[in-house]
């Protein structure tokens, strides 16, 4: 026998009653996770106003979805568009302390390396939650994407990102890695002084996807600097830095033809925002430094 109306309605209101108070409960609940330190990050509920003290974390933020709830950024934040739109605060070697508690940020993220500790702990030690990223593989870019949104209260969003992220990474796996011979690398930080990247750095893990290696992986500082004397030695099959062109690059090294790099003229540039930031994009870069890398095998 069908319900009275009346008693249907009743029960629809008390079900669309139900569904609104726990979809509140959830945005008032404390959220936790551990960031790329291993401490572990606990809000009373989902962060509302958040700054990025760093531009690979900005980008992690915004795929994260959590770009509406962000009210500043460090330095050369300048990716989405929206990051542009963002006061910024300085960066790690200069920043006003008093200006970012002015903000009352219930979060902040940081670059979890060098001075960037120190700063972590005076943040902490004003009372504010930090989240300390430094992504080293692919996979802590996807979680940092999840981590991030879990903190945000947007997950619904990070998953649907880390979801792609992964999907995306798989197919370039399938495209470039490869059994034959790893080409070896010199990947170029910097002229002057010259420096490169060990294998800690995801840039590394960029060159062994793509079937390469870092000729100077086993160095024990993450960005070292390095002699000329050293690169000739271990005369790399290719020469890849940061940049858009990579004229100055052939133009710097033209006079080393011993080099196989140069004799082969297999000097290629990456965009550096692409490969030098652990963020999404990253899987850009890694598909140009896969390019270069397929070329110089040829």
């Amino acid at each position: 026998m069908p319900l009275p109306q009346l008693c249907l309605r009743g029960i629809v209101a008390h079900s669309l009653a139900l569904a609104l108070s726990l979809t509140a409960a959830s945005a008032l609940a404390a959220v936790s996770v551990k960031d790329d330190a291993q401490r572990t990050v606990t809000l009373d509920k989902p962060a509302q106003r958040i700054i990025s003290l760093a531009p690979h974390a900005t980008e992690l933020l915004f795929q994260a979805g959590a770009g509406k709830s962000m009210v500043a950024v460090s330095d050369y934040s300048d990716y989405p568009d929206a990051a542009r739109q963002l006061p910024s605060v300085g960066n790690v070697f200069a920043l006003d302390l008093e200006r970012i508690v002015a903000y009352k940020p219930d979060l902040i993220v940081i670059w979890g390396t060098g001075n960037a500790k120190n700063l972590a702990n005076q943040l902490r030690s004003s009372k504010l939650n930090v989240f300390e990223s430094e992504p080293r593989d692919y996979e802590m870019v996807a979680s940092s994407i999840e981590r991030l949104a879990h903190l945000a209260g947007t997950d619904a969003q990070g998953k649907a990102a880390a979801a792609q992220f992964r999907e995306r990474l798989a197919q370039l796996r399938k495209t470039y890695q490869s059994d034959a011979k790893p080409v070896s690398v010199f990947y170029q930080v910097w002229q002057k002084p010259l420096m490169t990247l060990n294998d800690t750095h995801m840039v590394s893990a960029a060159i062994r996807l793509c079937g390469g290696r870092n000729v100077f992986a086993e160095l024990k500082e993450i960005s070292p600097s390095i002699s000329l004397e050293a690169v000739l030695a271990a005369n790399p099959d290719a020469i890849i830095s940061a940049g858009d062109s990579p004229d100055k690059l052939r133009e710097q090294w033209k006079q080393y033809a011993i080099l196989n790099a140069v004799k082969k003229n297999h000097i290629y540039a990456v965009k550096g925002d692409w490969l030098n930031r652990a963020g999404p994009r990253i899987l850009e870069g890694t598909e140009a430094l896969c390019k270069a890398i397929a070329s110089a095998r040829q």
